[in-house]
């Protein structure tokens, strides 16, 4: 009778050598995730990962597991300075994962009555933006994006805009001014490119500590005057905090979601065929290749066991929303029509409170760009594309793309009419000089 061949570690996995914790971080992982979740499956609905050297936790891979556990905060806390191996002085402080994991003061890291407190500020602030105003800012922004690199009949189609998109709606929708707005733009680039963080880090927290000042004087039709606004009466330090999360939290699953999902309309012919071909990838990618593919870190409250897995209290504990729904399991749920049912917005009382605007900014930007650059196509062979390294996000670190050249077309008079009045930079300050600016200047010429 055979035997049962035990799984194959995917190549340059050092789970290879019995006992060792599976990697989460290198090229290979990024170049193949699936393979790893593939081989992960193999322990469990929960696996033994590393998600930086030295960093260790456990990672759940079952669609069924990941909704016990998102759904449960009996058994499980957000709060990070729970978290045990932090505490005992086992992850060092400059650990490329810690900016991600470490404590703050925010919804994302708070339970209870703290966490509904300041979750409902957000929630009910996000949901006061006009989805038609939405859509125009986002188009007016698509437009200026595409007339930077139209002329060329080339682009990087990350680098160039889906990167940069996300900001500059953010920027608009916070109601940051010229300098504030370039700070912004700065910090955020920097954190995720890794250029010098704790400085990039340390300019955004002083622009949103400005935009909060500012709005306490000055308050306007967005998201910052809202939160103020709010019945929870948040005090500034929970301003900049729940700020920086939702600039920084929005953007860079919204980075990665457009990048992801144009990847997968200039690599898939079967969507030139069909109708509804936004919405159809757009759905197939957060199903397939989820912009954040590891997160929502947990800790358990108390010594437990868990699907056939003891933890120890403050134990990490992360849920992968791309291995749970890529799971075999999903397959005929997905099949029955159950289209939007993955977990790439997570689920239970922390599910993203963005995903609507979110799914409309993606909508828009792909259309408008599919629109201006009908016959859009990689420039680079697919097997040629690199992943992005590191266990929590999806996306690419480039999409080389050409197209039929086109000329750069001034925003329509009724366009510029509606376009916000900045108050001008004087000549030679760093404002005039940042992105931002610049399109703010671009917008009302």
């Amino acid at each position: 009778m055979d035997q049962p061949t035990a799984p194959v570690p995917p190549p340059g996995c050092p789970a290879h050598n019995s006992g060792a914790r599976v990697p989460l971080h290198g090229p290979e992982f990024a170049a193949d995730p699936q393979a790893y979740y593939s081989y992960l499956r193999h322990y469990g609905p929960t696996a033994p990962v590393e998600l930086a050297p030295g960093v260790e936790a456990t990672l759940v891979t079952d669609y069924a597991t990941s909704l016990q556990l998102l759904q449960d905060s009996g058994s499980f806390r957000k709060d990070a300075r729970r978290w045990r191996h932090f505490n005992e002085g086992k992850i060092a402080p400059d650990s490329p994962v810690a900016p991600v994991l470490a404590y703050r003061p925010n919804a994302m890291f708070s339970d209870g009555a703290e966490h509904l407190r300041l979750r409902q500020a957000v929630t009910d602030s996000m949901a006061r933006i006009d989805t038609r105003k939405l859509s125009h800012t986002t188009e007016q922004v698509s437009n200026y994006l595409i007339a930077q690199f139209g002329s060329r009949g080339s682009a990087d189609l990350l680098g160039d805009y889906a990167k940069q998109l996300p900001l500059f709606v953010f920027n608009e929708l916070f109601g940051c001014t010229p300098d504030i707005g370039d700070r912004v733009v700065y910090g955020i680039t920097g954190m995720f490119d890794g250029i010098n963080p704790a400085r990039a880090m340390e300019v955004l927290f002083g622009a949103v500590g400005e935009l909060i000042a500012l709005k306490r004087v000055k308050p306007g039709e967005d998201v910052t005057s809202w939160l103020m606004e709010h019945q929870a009466k948040l005090t500034d330090e929970e301003m900049l905090h729940q700020l920086a999360l939702l600039l920084v939290g929005g953007n860079e699953p919204l980075r990665n979601l457009i990048g992801n999902t144009l990847h997968r309309l200039l690599t898939h012919d079967a969507y030139a065929n069909q109708g509804g071909l936004i919405d159809e990838a757009i759905d197939d990618t957060l199903w397939e290749n989820p912009p954040m593919q590891n997160l929502a870190p947990h800790y358990p409250a108390s010594d437990m066991e868990f699907a056939g897995q003891k933890l120890q209290a403050g134990d990490l504990v992360l849920v992968s929303f791309a291995a749970a729904n890529t799971g075999p399991a999903l397959s005929a749920a997905r099949q029955a029509g159950s289209n939007r049912a993955h977990l790439a917005w997570s689920a239970g009382p922390h599910a993203c409170p963005s995903k609507d605007p979110a799914r409309q900014i993606t909508v828009t930007a792909l259309e408008n760009l599919l629109n201006k650059l009908p016959d859009v196509e990689l420039a680079v062979p697919e097997e040629s594309l690199t992943w992005r390294p590191g266990p929590f996000n999806r996306g690419l670190i480039a999409l080389p793309a050409r197209f039929t050249a086109v000329t750069e077309r001034k925003p329509a008079p009724e366009a510029r009419a509606a376009a916000p009045r900045p108050e001008q930079p004087q000549p030679g300050t760093r404002a005039e000089r940042g992105v931002w600016s610049q399109f703010l200047n671009w917008l009302t010429r």
